[in-house]
């Protein structure tokens, strides 16, 4: 087996007892990105094979000496490339970023690094976190590893197609409206997106400030655990940090749901819903209930308001952040302009790709004089509803549950064609945002097409480990699924 199957804990175990060396792992992971990379093409930067080697000596110098002692030290990462990281390039998976190196590195990186990560690459991503499918980059698309000739899902689809394909043992992504959680449920892996301001932003590159969230994205539920705990702080340096007074989320990992109420939202399983998607839910549903947890329909309602509120907020925050990239302090210019006014117009015409520039348009446009209060503020009028009656259902419920995506992932160029369809895409993920609640998704089969499903379990905000919980007693009911890539041997030497 290669040590790229295995698990981020289970690496990290035979690291931690002299089985495996820090050095192996690093060039297990070098090795499959050599021979999956042109299939998938899931990295943008890929960290040259020296600085990892270089990385890896010192961690286990570290580990022998006891100074690292956790359960990710020597286990090597892929970071989403919206999150900065000093000395190694930082794109966004955008032109107007193709040549920005930081000066410093994102606070939840830092704490990886801490824990003794090793990272491999920055993984690909749609440009500025905008898209559902990982098409939108400027680097090129990213593919499914289940199928290439499928998207991986977005915001964080070249993270959750490196886990899928093996290629690390781990990554980090971020989550504006479903960017884990998505991503997560096409490519048959485990990804959560915790509480609004569990996981500093301070360094990652802002989209929706209001409803960006760094999280795990891992092979199962005991990893996105551990990693949650590594990189979960609080930080002065983002006003949004919250100081939480237990980050022991491994203590969750109890196969136990006993008496757990759970409710099922009618909304959710309505038109728009793709059979097999529904019946590999409902079939995960009923595994938890046989387990002990009380299962209820109900109306959640407002879902189908959390869409328009959504990208009105998300495209008037987009318009606000993206603003700095003007040409003038950094990253890239225009070649050829004639005046101050003119180098903006050509530089953010030049540097920005088609999705990026119609959010903005659309945040300029609802933030402008006349539609501030039709729309913007109308927006978040209905986001305070729509927390309301999350607030309301959790008076009742310890955790919601549905599905992630609507179908499993569509074929490539399917989904641009069509931005409304791609928006509608996000129905099931996007009021969690809105709210500021964690949820995480979990792989619970496979389609007809051999495409992965995704279970979403939505709980109150700073209740992850009720998740954890119900997420991992579902998961001993059956074995990871490696897709048929990472099947295939790769050998230290390609």
């Amino acid at each position: 087996m290669s040590l790229m199957s295995l698990t981020a804990v289970e690496l990290g175990k035979k690291i931690k007892t002299g089985e495996v060396s820090v050095r192996e792992a690093a060039k297990a992971s070098l090795a499959a990105i050599a021979a999956r990379e042109e299939a998938v093409h899931s990295f943008v930067t890929v960290v040259p094979e020296e600085a990892v080697l270089a990385r890896a000596v010192e961690v286990q110098r570290l580990i022998d000496e006891g100074a690292l002692t956790g359960p990710l030290a020597g286990v090597p990462v892929a970071i989403k490339d919206n999150m900065c990281t000093r000395g190694l390039l930082t794109t966004c998976s955008s032109r107007i970023l193709g040549n920005f190196v930081p000066p410093y590195t994102a606070e939840a990186v830092l704490n990886l690094e801490k824990a003794g990560a090793v990272i491999v690459g920055k993984a690909n991503m749609d440009e500025f976190a905008m898209g559902s499918t990982t098409e939108t980059s400027w680097f090129g698309v990213t593919r499914n590893p289940w199928n290439t000739e499928h998207v991986p899902g977005g915001s964080s689809g070249g993270s959750c197609a490196a886990v899928a394909a093996e290629e690390c043992s781990y990554a980090l992504g971020s989550d504006t409206g479903g960017s884990i959680r998505q991503p997560s449920s096409f490519c048959g892996v485990t990804g959560i997106k915790p509480t609004y301001g569990t996981v500093s932003r301070y360094g990652l590159i802002a989209y929706g400030s209001s409803l960006d969230q760094i999280g795990p994205i891992a092979k199962d539920v005991t990893d996105c655990a551990a990693i949650l705990e590594a990189i979960a702080s609080h930080d002065a340096k983002d006003s949004t940090s919250v100081k939480r007074e237990d980050y022991d989320f491994t203590a969750a990992l109890v196969d136990d749901v006993k008496g757990m109420k759970i409710g099922i939202p009618r909304d959710y399983f309505g038109k728009g819903l793709d059979g097999e998607v529904k019946d590999a839910i409902l079939r995960a549903a009923a595994v938890l209930e046989e387990k002990g947890a009380v299962l209820e329909e109900f109306d959640l309602s407002l879902v189908e308001y959390a869409i328009p509120a959504y990208y009105v907020i998300a495209s008037a925050e987009a318009s606000s952040n993206l603003a700095r990239f003007d040409g003038v302090k950094y990253a890239y210019r225009s070649e050829e302009f004639e005046g101050l006014h003119q180098m903006y117009k050509k530089t953010r015409s030049e540097g920005f790709g088609e999705e990026v520039k119609r959010r903005i348009m659309l945040g300029s446009f609802v933030l402008s004089s006349g539609y501030y209060d039709a729309y913007y503020l109308k927006a978040l009028r209905t986001k305070a509803l729509i927390k309301q009656a999350f607030d309301k259902a959790f008076a009742r419920y310890d955790l919601i549950l549905g599905p992630a995506a609507p179908t499993t992932a569509p074929r490539l160029g399917e989904s641009l064609s069509d931005p409304i369809k791609m928006y509608l895409g996000d129905i099931y993920t996007i009021s969690v945002n809105l709210a500021g609640l964690p949820g995480i998704s979990v792989p619970c089969g496979t389609d007809s097409k051999g495409l992965p499903i995704g279970m979403q379990l939505i709980g109150d905000c700073f209740q992850e480990k009720k998740l954890f919980r119900a997420a991992y007693a579902y998961e001993q009911t059956r074995a990871y699924e490696h897709c048929p890539l990472a099947k295939k041997g790769v050998s230290e030497d390609e």
